[in-house]
């Protein structure tokens, strides 16, 4: 029934002996007005950089030099509905909060190559640690409280191929409202085409109520000491890297289908939604859960992002431009995750979904105005699914492969797409999950995981 899992051994380059040719800030292509940005409560604790890598193979019509020019006029004039990108984060002291300043500082622009071409590096779906040479996280020129928000780098393979490299604080976007500027960037690299979406910028949409109304209690939540904006991580676990195995699990979509089948089989919820997200997610929170657990009677708690955006009242814009993802969670102790049907977890993840209505989401950005807090779990479900980043259609075409650089951690397991290579196949509608664990942990995981697709 398909591949249940996929061990890749560690890549064979871990240096890509990536050269920087250039290193410039640019900015704006109109002149855009001085401002400074509310950021929400959901903004203010994402003060961190996130990078993405989208790797595109060769266009014969379109040569390095050409893509390097036209992602730098594209950006320029990108800048300007995004006027944000360009600004920088300052504190204000009155309010004590983060905000953005829309000062046109300008953003990176950072123009590399490598002896390598892209069929050299292997394979794109591994998060090869030495991908992070494909991104400058920082301009060296500069001082730390003037830094881009946002920097590109355009990195030529010797095959004619090339990576984009984008580091953005996370304060700036979500995934989805990163996907919407990604087809914006896309539509400015042609001649003479409008936006595709015009991005919303009023994050007041998403301010606390005053005076704010905690209606609900919020376990997914978890309290901190700590002023609000502070670029600060929360220590829920200090694992060490070098403590962690790190495996590919691929879930094909056979594997999806009998999953769906399964928790249909046990007898659902009337109202459970048996979505390809839910029972993947009911699949790794088991197996995750009981790899871990010494003790039948200890809670366990995973959480995942819920978009916000529809079940606000009144909804929010689609093209609401930051984060409106709050983090959902489904809780249960070991020994019922073990003993109960698996219709029973599946439950229970569209039940934290289904929690996130417009009266709780109020009640947790009120929340964050009054603690000040980080999600609270046992570990996070952070997915790159279904965001659609290689779908974004640039004039040399779509990306072979789009993802996040990645660092390993054991509260984080990732859902990556898998590369889809233009068959009529359906490989392109399964999963790799990405998980990092202590050895002892891993193994008994991996067999949890095997075991349960392996029972029809």
């Amino acid at each position: 029934m398909g591949t249940l899992y996929q061990e890749h051994l560690d890549p064979s380059i871990h240096d890509l002996k990536v050269t920087l040719q250039d290193s410039t800030l640019i900015f704006p292509s109109q002149e855009t007005e001085k401002k400074s940005i509310f950021l929400s409560n959901i903004d203010q604790v994402l003060n961190f950089n996130v990078q993405t890598i989208h790797f595109f193979p060769a266009n014969p019509d379109f040569a390095q030099e050409v893509v390097t020019s036209r992602l730098k006029t594209a950006l320029e004039k990108v800048l300007v509905p995004y006027d944000f990108m360009a600004g920088r984060l300052k504190m204000n002291p009155q309010s004590g909060r983060l905000e953005v300043e829309c000062n046109a500082a300008g953003a990176g622009f950072v123009v590399a190559s490598t002896q390598f071409s892209l069929d050299e590096i292997g394979d794109l779906v591994y998060p090869n640690p030495a991908f992070r040479e494909l991104i400058v996280q920082s301009m060296d020129n500069l001082e730390a409280d003037n830094q881009p928000l946002c920097i590109f780098q355009v990195t030529s393979f010797k095959c004619g191929g090339f990576a984009m490299g984008i580091s953005t604080n996370h304060v700036l976007f979500d995934g989805i409202s990163f996907k919407i500027f990604l087809e914006n960037l896309a539509s400015q690299s042609f001649d003479d085409k409008p936006l595709v979406v015009i991005p919303f910028h009023d994050r007041q949409l998403l301010a606390a109520r005053s005076p704010p109304l905690v209606t609900f209690p919020h376990p997914e939540l978890l309290k901190l000491e700590l002023p609000i904006g502070e670029d600060s991580i929360p220590p829920v676990f200090d694992c060490k890297q070098e403590d962690l195995d790190f495996k590919i699990f691929k879930i094909n979509s056979d594997n999806i289908s009998y999953l769906k089948e399964k928790a249909k089989k046990d007898g659902p919820n009337e109202n459970t939604k048996i979505t390809s997200f839910n029972v993947v997610t009911g699949l790794i929170w088991r197996c995750k859960a009981l790899s871990s657990c010494n003790n039948s009677q200890r809670l366990s708690t995973v959480l995942y992002a819920v978009d916000i955006r529809s079940r606000l009242k009144p909804p929010l814009p689609f093209s609401y431009c930051g984060n409106a993802v709050l983090s959902a969670y489904a809780s249960s102790i070991c020994s019922k995750i073990e003993d109960e049907p698996f219709s029973k977890i599946v439950d229970m993840v569209s039940e934290g979904a289904a929690r996130m209505t417009d009266e709780y989401a109020r009640s947790a950005i009120d929340w964050g105005e009054i603690y000040k807090g980080f999600p609270n779990g046992e570990f996070l479900i952070s997915s790159w699914w279904k965001l659609g980043f290689s779908e974004v259609e640039y004039p040399w075409g779509k990306p072979r492969y789009s993802c996040p650089v990645v660092y390993h951690r054991k509260d984080i397991i990732l859902l990556f797409p898998d590369i889809n290579n233009g068959s009529n196949n359906n490989n392109g509608n399964g999963v790799n999950v990405l998980v990092a664990l202590p050895a002892k942990e891993m193994e008994k995981f991996q067999s949890l995981f095997h075991n349960f697709l392996a029972s029809n």
